[in-house]
């Protein structure tokens, strides 16, 4: 596989090379690069550099983190090294000792610089927010892009629509059943079983499964939970639904947009809009086929994508609907609001630019076409993109 150095890796070498008294956390979905991008670090920084991972089929201790940390200072041999913490969520309790260890590190003339790198992102934010507060920077690692995808493998527009996300089984593409089985196995399964069954309480494991697998077929598509929940084979509940699906989304499967309106009541009531982070993972469940021959599926894989690059601009991303008349996406951008329409060749009502204006006077919009798409799928900096495309913004 052609090498890539991903921008997190330029980003996290700068940051690091500032030395700065911060941890930075490195957090986003598995095999995506984030180890490897870590492991450059060496050769960039030319620094003594000690890697660890927590994620083993027991669980270390605590005691294991300061282990690894006092390896790493005798790397470093009295001057600054690095040391990456992987995975060390996985550990009871893990902020707190870090949090001794690293105010202790402070103090020192030469301290190291500290990594954490993470796959389930509410466990590492919620031991951030609570016991490190003001000792950290975070550092949010997306799916691949079309634009590494296009550089590291020569791929299409549409070779991205239907595998992209994950560089490891690039070579699988000619052999589909073989790399859906990977997805399944390799991705899918590790990330369920080895982050989110071990890190919350799951009454029903095989119902958790099921709804990510049933929310994948719904790309870009505004579903109600009790809908979802008249499809699944297993019994559970809304409130049980509800939470799978957050769980989906802190393991970086999908992304769910609520309804926008300036009520607050009315964004935390609606239904979510389902948008999954790669197209890789759609399609792990799904023929890879049915995007060449079905016209509405191709239209909401490509809306998903423009989606996923869309909220990594705002994490807040929302869409809008009022009746028949809907908005795909709306966005926060240099506090201009902007409605955003993708017209992906499946057949709809085209007023719901003009209906969203209305509603809300002072709001941009703007009408996304298949070229148009493209083009901000491949954008190394989708933010400028945008900007470029929104008159006047």
């Amino acid at each position: 596989m052609p090498k890539i150095t991903r921008d997190f890796v330029t980003e996290l070498a700068r940051r690091v090379a500032q030395r700065q008294p911060f941890i930075q956390s490195v957090i986003g979905p598995r095999q995506v690069g984030k180890t490897s991008g870590v492991l450059e670090l060496e050769r960039l920084l030319n620094l003594p550099y000690h890697y660890c991972s927590a994620d083993l089929p027991a669980s270390p201790d605590r005691e294991w983190i300061r282990e690894q940390w006092n390896t790493a200072r005798i790397r470093a041999e009295g001057g600054t090294g690095i040391l990456v913490l992987d995975e060390v969520q996985k550990i009871t309790d893990w902020s707190d000792l870090i949090k001794v260890m690293f105010d202790e590190e402070r103090r020192r003339e030469n301290p190291l610089q500290i990594i954490i790198l993470g796959s389930a992102s509410w466990t590492i934010q919620s031991g951030l927010n609570e016991t490190l507060a003001g000792r950290f920077e975070m550092l949010r690692v997306p799916h691949w892009s079309f634009q590494e995808s296009r550089d590291a493998f020569n791929w299409s527009v549409e070779q991205f629509l239907k595998f992209g996300g994950y560089p490891a089984p690039a070579s699988l593409i000619t052999e589909v059943p073989r790399w859906q089985q990977f997805i399944r196995d390799s991705i899918i399964e590790p990330m369920v079983a080895r982050d989110l069954l071990t890190l919350r309480d799951v009454a029903k494991p095989a119902l958790l499964r099921q709804t990510l697998q049933l929310a994948l077929t719904y790309p870009a598509q505004e579903i109600s939970v009790q809908k979802l929940l008249g499809q699944l084979q297993d019994r559970g509940n809304a409130t049980t639904i509800k939470g799978y699906l957050e769980l989906l989304e802190a393991g970086f499967v999908l992304k769910l947009l609520p309804k926008y309106s300036t009520r607050l009541i009315t964004t935390k009531s609606s239904s979510p809009k389902i948008v999954p982070l790669s197209s890789a993972l759609i399609h792990a469940f799904t023929p890879p086929t049915r995007f060449d021959t079905d016209l509405d599926w191709r239209g909401r894989v490509f809306e998903a994508a423009i989606g996923a690059q869309l909220a990594q601009i705002d994490p807040n991303l929302q869409y809008w609907r009022d009746g028949n008349d809907e908005v795909d996406f709306v966005i926060r951008l240099e506090e201009q609001t902007i409605g955003i329409e993708v017209k992906s060749g499946r057949k709809r009502r085209s007023t719901g630019l003009e209906k969203f204006r209305r509603a809300f006077p002072g709001t941009k919009t703007l009408l996304i076409n298949h070229d148009i798409g493209s083009h901000l799928l491949s954008s190394k900096d989708p933010a400028k993109a945008l900007r470029e495309l929104v008159p006047d913004l």
